[in-house]
């Protein structure tokens, strides 16, 4: 079993940055892919960002936030890190950080074995 533990999220400003973090414990594995979803009120939960390999040399984002965000690793710490910069009113959500064995980053839910509690990020005007 992997434990998925999202940290980092609160209140900010639009134009404003957050970086979010997720630290994975118990059978955790430096290769397969970990990534964000998030969920807004009265929405369907969405992907928003993903990495895959041992050295984090594939990512792939939601076209909403590309160029906004940046996703990395660091496997010694074995956490996963959201940098969002230019926080719009609508990315208001609680975010998931997701994990699975798999190697290729996928943008369904059902695609992720391992899933964090959520952290909740407001961005206000």
């Amino acid at each position: 079993q992997v434990q998925l533990v999202e940290s980092g999220g609160g209140l900010v400003q639009a134009g404003g940055s957050l970086r979010l973090s997720c630290a994975a414990s118990g059978r955790t594995f430096s290769t397969g892919t970990m990534g964000w979803f998030r969920q807004a009120p009265g929405k369907e939960r969405e992907f928003v960002a993903g990495i895959r390999g041992s050295s984090g040399s594939t990512t792939v984002y939601a076209e909403s936030v590309k160029g906004r965000f940046t996703i990395s690793r660091d496997n010694a710490k074995n956490t996963v890190y959201l940098q969002m910069n230019s926080l719009k009113l609508e990315d208001t959500a609680v975010y998931y950080c997701v994990a699975d064995r798999t190697p290729w980053i996928v943008f369904t839910s059902s695609g992720y074995a391992y899933w964090g509690q959520g952290t909740q990020v407001t961005v206000s005007s």
